[in-house]
């Protein structure tokens, strides 16, 4: 009883934080940050619960739960954060904004040899230039 407790306190902190106003970032990043976490951890949870079916005593294994629901607050934290920041700083809007930059894959195709490989590869400064 007391894992629901404390499960029901963390999916009600994470709600209230996640429709919080835009007073903490102007372009609202950390509210879609915390909106991602608290999905990723709904979806955990019910993952969890799902594995239940699988075991002889599912009583006995209610953590699956919780441990799903902390994977997915980790996953849909990092999803968050890696949907919301595109460089490592960001210049517009008279300001730098420094964040996470979001790796991507690119296919590289040499001239000579006909050979195809993957780069990644990270903005490092973005800007708009008005």
């Amino acid at each position: 009883m007391k894992l629901y407790r404390k499960l029901i306190a963390v999916i009600t902190l994470v709600s209230v934080f996640s429709t919080a106003s835009s007073a903490f970032a102007a372009d609202d990043t950390i509210r879609e940050v915390f909106t991602d976490a608290f999905y990723g951890a709904a979806i955990g949870g019910l993952i969890g619960g799902a594995l239940l079916v699988f075991r002889d005593k599912p009583a006995d294994h209610l953590n699956y739960i919780s441990y799903g629901a902390a994977a997915g607050v980790l996953a849909g934290t990092a999803y968050g954060l890696a949907k919301s920041a595109r460089a490592f700083a960001e210049v517009g809007n008279g300001g730098i904004k420094v964040a996470f930059p979001t790796i991507t894959p690119e296919l590289i195709v040499s001239p000579v040899t006909k050979h195809t490989t993957v780069a990644w590869k990270a903005d490092l400064i973005r800007g708009s230039f008005n």
